[in-house]
C-alpha cells in the first residue's frame, strides 16, 4: 500500500501562483511514477503532469509551460510549481502514484486538494 498526502490548495487570482506538495509512504520502492491530476466540476479527471523515478517529466497541453513538477526521492515527495494560474484551472488536484505490486500496475490517489483561481 501507498498513501498519499497532498497540501498546498487555496484560492488565488488569475496570474498568481501556487505550490502543491504530496508525500508518500508505505511501499515506496514499488512506485515507478508520481504525477498530478485534476478534475473539475462535469468533467473528467485529467493528466496534469507526472514524473518517473528517473526524472522523466510529463505534461498535460494546457498547462506546459506554466507549472513545473519536481521530485524529492529522498523525502518521497513529489511536487507542482504552478505559475500563471487561469480561471480555467479551477479543480480538485489529486496526486497520483503509479506502482507495480506482483507485477501487476496499481495507481494510488491522494485525498485531493482544492485550487480555486479567480478573475
Amino acid at each position: 500500500q501507498v498513501q498519499l498526502v497532498e497540501s498546498g490548495g487555496g484560492l488565488v487570482q488569475a496570474g498568481g501562483s501556487l505550490r502543491l506538495s504530496c508525500a508518500a509512504s508505505g511501499t515506496i520502492f514499488a512506485v515507478t511514477a508520481m504525477g498530478w491530476y485534476r478534475q473539475a466540476p462535469g468533467k473528467q479527471r485529467e493528466l496534469v503532469a507526472a514524473i518517473t523515478s528517473g526524472g522523466s517529466t510529463n505534461y498535460g497541453d494546457s498547462v506546459k509551460g506554466r507549472f513545473t513538477i519536481s521530485r524529492d526521492n529522498a523525502k518521497n515527495a513529489v511536487y507542482l510549481q504552478m505559475n500563471s494560474l487561469k480561471p480555467e484551472d479551477t479543480a480538485v488536484y489529486y496526486c497520483n502514484a503509479a506502482a507495480i505490486l506482483l507485477l501487476k500496475p496499481i495507481d494510488y490517489w491522494g485525498q485531493g486538494t482544492q485550487v480555486t483561481v479567480f478573475s
